[in-house]
């Protein structure tokens, strides 16, 4: 480490503020709109040219986002204006590794300082090094963007079958079956409450710690759900003891049962892949002979509109499982059903795995992120083969 450098942040580039737009100035384009929490709508217009680094600066703090193409900066943001010649990559993987949530200097609203931030002290490497590291850390990014890719496809193409054979009626066979007020023949509309089994979940006391402490049952949230990767599970952020489920209402569930959120955020859907329970906020599925998991899980995706206009409260919207059983359920007849859960049974065990693929990777890269931008891993005298966007 004897080429790296002591420098403030503001040595080595420099922020600015964002540029305010108000709804209705927002309209259809292909320039992305980027704030705090990440691309949140398009215009025609670009204020930055790429590449460009972003961090959010108001609201949501912490985040970094790399931008490769011309964009506009929100206002609750700080984008790198000068990078004084430094690599824009790399400065996306430094600043990922700050943790600038902890620089807040909002007094109501949490608000990071350019001024204040860019005097924060750091080791900065020359640009050879840089470059060396930010291809690395590149490499994963890429991988793990790719994978997202194919999952995206896989899913893609296993709704449109889905939507074709029971949305659209256009299922193998379908021109030799007669339909009756637009059910085909054969098909019946059954209650939730007789077509599959449903479990709620409930909270261990907080209070005591022993329900929480060296816990391995997997215990589900909302959030657990609204942010991960995709739609398999295989760990949740919280895990409670046995003694902790016992003493509560909360009641084991086998492995790819569906998770759907029915409180706040209606009809966010997960599938676990081990046995699991969750807290009260959901309405978990549990999939059976005549109700397989795909089949039933794409149902429930589909009718998250209708789960949302069902549902009521006075403090947050909650869909009721009394109201979600008595919903009816339009059910093909079985050898219908398993030949399309057969049909895309490989595309969801594929997307299992590249799902898998992708967690390993982001571990990784986490890993190698901190030893790298600290030094503690030299690449000094590695050879490294540079991605096409980093050639010069």
């Amino acid at each position: 480490m004897h080429e790296w450098k002591k420098a403030y942040l503001g040595d080595i580039l420099q922020f600015q503020r964002g540029f305010d737009i108000t709804s209705k100035d927002r309209q259809s384009g292909d320039i992305p709109i980027v704030s705090s929490s990440g691309v949140t709508g398009y215009h025609s217009k670009a204020k930055v040219k790429r590449p460009g680094v972003v961090i959010g600066r108001k609201g949501t703090l912490g985040t970094v986002h790399y931008i490769n193409s011309d964009f506009w900066a929100h206002d609750t943001t700080l984008w790198v204006k000068d990078f004084k010649g430094n690599h824009p990559r790399f400065i996306y993987y430094l600043l990922k590794v700050m943790q600038l949530e902890n620089y807040d200097v909002g007094a109501s609203n949490p608000t990071l300082n350019r001024n204040h931030i860019h005097k924060i002290r750091l080791n900065c490497p020359p640009l050879y090094i840089q470059k060396k590291i930010a291809a690395i850390l590149s490499a994963y990014d890429d991988l793990i963007e790719n994978n997202n890719r194919r999952i995206a496809l896989l899913e893609k193409m296993a709704e449109e079958i889905y939507r074709e054979w029971f949305v659209r009626l256009r299922f193998p066979g379908y021109e030799q079956v007669t339909c009756h007020k637009g059910v085909p023949e054969g098909w019946n509309l059954i209650k939730i409450e007789k077509a599959f089994k449903i479990i709620g979940g409930g909270t261990p006391s907080k209070e005591e710690s022993r329900y929480w402490n060296d816990g391995n049952i997997n215990w589900y949230t909302p959030s657990d759900i609204t942010s991960a990767n995709g739609i398999f599970l295989s760990s949740s952020s919280l895990k409670c003891t046995e003694e902790g489920l016992n003493n509560s209402s909360a009641r084991l569930f086998p492995a790819y049962s569906i998770m759907m959120t029915s409180r706040a955020t209606i009809g966010a859907i997960g599938v676990n892949v081990t046995t699991a329970c969750t807290n009260q906020g959901f309405i978990n599925c549990i999939p059976n002979e005549n109700y397989p998991l795909f089949f039933l899980y794409h149902w429930l995706k589909l009718n998250k509109t209708s789960f949302e206009l069902l549902s009521s409260g006075a403090t947050f919207s909650e869909l009721s499982k009394s109201t979600f059983k008595k919903m009816n359920i339009l059910t093909p007849n079985k050898e219908l059903v398993h030949k399309f859960n057969n049909n895309i049974m490989q595309m969801f065990k594929r997307i299992e795995i590249l799902l898998s693929e992708v967690t390993i990777l982001k571990q990784t890269r986490s890993r190698l992120l901190t030893r790298l931008i600290s030094g503690k891993l030299s690449v000094e005298n590695l050879n490294i083969q540079f991605p096409p966007n980093m050639l010069e």
